[in-house]
């Protein structure tokens, strides 16, 4: 279970994640930061939809460890772009994990699926995680999971001049309850007023990242979109 991967050591191939959070400014205004910051900034890829399916123990084992301002975070989620219902083409399992500032993300494509009324755990068990190419160890922790909460926002992409940092702006969160089964996905709740950006780059420009990061009016957050939609939804 969540015990084996967060006691393994941690791999090579991290990056360093930092995330701001704001009410205070709107998307224009954010964006406008962006593109000012020293480390001459571009939109990367077109904005699109992202759409997060995440998992979580019974007692909400992840969402109790971010709360509690844990060292080391999970995430498990399967995420998707595009519509949100409907049939989804390209679903990816994402377990994340974060160590402090450090993050690091290995992704299963999965068998696609529909989201609709005959979403539930057994289903997402027996036709999909089953019926994929995950390792067996994934799969028995998948086995003691259910979904937690469904939520999409709209990202903007943004990348450095020198191409070694990435931001991204997420903007028009909304969140759903999951049950167990018989998911008519009439619980729903917005944000429009939050904005998040995410700071995405590799340990070789640690240095040069203060003066990036010291252009943001604002302080860093360990606050993730999951614990908000939690909150938000009042389900833990």
């Amino acid at each position: 279970g969540f015990a084996n991967i967060r006691n393994s050591s941690f791999p090579k191939d991290f990056r360093y994640e930092r995330k701001f959070l704001t009410r205070e400014l709107d998307a224009k205004e954010m964006e406008h930061l962006i593109r000012e910051n020293p480390g001459m900034f571009s939109e990367a890829f077109h904005e699109r939809q992202v759409n997060n399916l995440y998992f979580d123990s019974v007692n909400f084992t992840n969402y109790f460890s971010h709360l509690n301002g844990s060292g080391r975070r999970f995430k498990i989620r399967i995420r998707w772009y595009g519509d949100l219902f409907g049939f989804v083409k390209n679903p990816v399992l994402e377990i994340k994990r974060k160590e402090n500032f450090l993050g690091h993300k290995k992704s299963y494509k999965l068998k696609p699926f529909a989201i609709d009324k005959n979403l539930s755990d057994d289903f997402l068990l027996k036709e999909v995680f089953e019926k994929s190419d995950i390792p067996d160890d994934i799969l028995e922790l998948l086995k003691t999971l259910k979904p937690a909460l469904l939520n999409f926002y709209k990202r903007k992409y943004f990348l450095s001049a020198d191409k070694k940092c990435r931001i991204t702006l997420d903007k028009d969160f909304h969140f759903y309850k999951m049950r167990d089964k018989l998911n008519k996905f009439n619980e729903k709740i917005g944000d429009k007023e939050i904005i998040v950006i995410e700071i995405k780059y590799s340990h070789e420009i640690e240095k040069e990242i203060s003066e990036i990061m010291n252009s943001f009016p604002f302080r860093m957050t360990a606050s993730s979109k999951y614990v908000q939609g939690i909150n938000l939804l009042e389900v833990a």
